[in-house]
């Protein structure tokens, strides 16, 4: 089965219930969306995969991926959704290597994501439809900013993209941008 974005929403909401989880899995999805528009790619697909990459985070995190992988095919979901899925977490929690352009983004923006978001709430304006990539930097080369953002996961992407960090930074920026309001960062503009 290849779940529609209201079975990917549901699924989602069944094992989450932070709002927190709920609005990152909104972000990556926005921004995988962003990117497969980008690369010509199939939107729907990068989205219900960018929506549901951390199916099991709230209920399983010292499980993670592997639980999401359980869970996918219990419902039957195809394996090319829980490799896409479960490819984010390579060198982190599990050993499944990111392979097709869709798995890259993923690996790579997930944390990235993160940053911008809390880049983004430190602003005053609250928003990431003002933020710059030179602003993003500054926070990125500052280690004790979003300590928990796992700096070498993004670089280790972009490299796999062939982009540069200011590229994919800007993409992402913009990926965000498109979903602001749906993931409370269209701030006080």
């Amino acid at each position: 089965m290849q779940p529609n974005r209201e079975q990917a929403w549901e699924l989602l909401n069944e094992y989450n219930k932070s709002d927190a989880l709920l609005k990152h899995g909104l972000t990556v999805e926005g921004v995988m969306r962003h990117f497969a528009a980008k690369f010509g790619e199939d939107v729907e697909k990068w989205g219900v995969i960018g929506l549901i990459h951390d199916l099991d985070y709230e209920m399983y995190p010292e499980q993670h991926c592997t639980k999401t992988a359980e869970i996918m095919r219990e419902k039957g979901i195809d394996e090319d959704y829980i490799h896409a899925v479960c490819s984010h977490g390579w060198g982190l929690c599990c050993d499944v290597e990111p392979e097709l352009k869709m798995e890259k983004v993923l690996y790579t923006i997930d944390e990235l994501s993160g940053l911008i978001n809390a880049a983004c709430l430190m602003r005053p304006s609250r928003s990431v439809l003002d933020i710059e990539v030179k602003s993003v930097k500054k926070k990125y080369k500052s280690h004790g900013f979003a300590a928990g953002v796992n700096r070498e996961v993004i670089e280790k992407g972009c490299e796999m993209l062939g982009m540069s960090l200011d590229e994919v930074i800007a993409e992402t920026i913009e990926g965000m941008r498109e979903c602001a309001e749906a993931i409370g960062l269209k701030g006080e503009l």
